[in-house]
């Protein structure tokens, strides 16, 4: 992962407090790029393995018909009310598939991981329940943009 930062370094978060806060937060919004070039912004719950973040799709929709065709994508994760609240990562990068699309199950040693962190995270079980209609999408990325408004108090 390359932190990419070059103005805002005094709010940048440290690689400590990126994993603590990709770690616990649940929501994220996903821009891909629509057929005509149009972006299209989407919410999805995701888990971070410390390296990549898992989103688990709907393979019928909008945001997996735009990754097929083009793997491209922005995610951003943010919390905070008023101003000096604002903290937040952007990651972005190329998704890769991985499983069957739609996950039904199978084995599949890569998402073991991925799997046990999002079933325990997102629906407080110990494996995950698979429905036929979502898959996951995997992104490493290659740039990670990161702020926190906080510390601006500190400066």
């Amino acid at each position: 992962m390359t932190v990419t930062q070059r103005r805002g370094r005094r709010i940048m978060m440290t690689p400590g407090e990126l994993e603590a806060f990709l770690t616990t937060q649940r929501t994220c919004r996903v821009a891909t790029v629509s057929a005509d070039g149009a972006p299209h912004v989407s919410t999805l719950w995701f888990v971070w393995d410390g390296a990549s973040m898992w989103l688990y799709s709907v393979v019928r929709s909008r945001r997996w018909a735009d990754l097929r065709r083009d793997p491209r994508v922005a995610i951003v994760v943010d919390t905070g009310e008023e101003y000096d609240e604002l903290r937040g990562v952007e990651l972005s990068g190329r998704v890769a598939f991985v499983g069957e699309a739609p996950r039904t199950g199978e084995l599949c040693a890569e998402l073991d991981f991925p799997e046990t962190l999002f079933a325990r995270k997102n629906f407080g079980v110990q494996e995950m329940p698979h429905d036929g209609r979502h898959a996951w999408l995997r992104l490493t990325p290659e740039k990670v943009v990161s702020w926190d408004f906080r510390k601006l108090a500190r400066v």
